[in-house]
């Protein structure tokens, strides 16, 4: 099966410091990442685990940490191959009062891109609604309405 990457960009208006500290410190990622939170100590080669209610739903290892501009992590994905591991890129750049803010899913599968389309399921709906109430969060002190 052919492999390929999902990339979405958004321009979020705060400081490279708030951002990095949104996708980093659990207490965020429960805000926006709808209540799962990210768990690791961030030093390159150290797991990651995403939980939901003291479950471990996502987990991977840090491959590049840049604090404020470049964060990678292997991501575990389960698929029609089975269990099998993928790639997550955030990258910042700084705007004047805004982020640029890249996300790179590497590794995925044509069907995990496409998958369910219309629900929130796959990563072609599933990472954009994350980040939108990660945007809003940042924005207005509020993530998105539930939906």
């Amino acid at each position: 099966m052919n492999k390929t990457s999902f990339v979405y960009v958004t321009y979020i208006a705060t400081t490279p410091e708030k951002l990095w500290a949104a996708l980093t410190n659990s207490e965020f990622t429960k805000q926006y990442f709808f209540g799962r939170e990210i768990v690791s100590d961030w030093q390159v080669g150290s797991s990651f685990k995403l939980m939901n209610k003291g479950k471990v739903v996502d987990f991977g290892e840090v491959l590049v940490y840049e604090p404020y501009r470049l964060l990678t992590v292997s991501w575990s994905v389960k698929d029609v191959e089975g269990d099998r591991i993928s790639k997550v890129t955030y990258e910042l750049t700084p705007m004047n009062s805004t982020v640029k803010l890249t996300l790179r899913h590497d590794d995925l599968l044509e069907k995990d891109i496409r998958k369910d389309e219309g629900k929130l399921e796959g990563f072609n709906n599933g990472w954009p609604v994350i980040l939108s109430n990660l945007k809003s969060l940042l924005e207005t002190g509020k993530t998105l309405p539930a939906f």
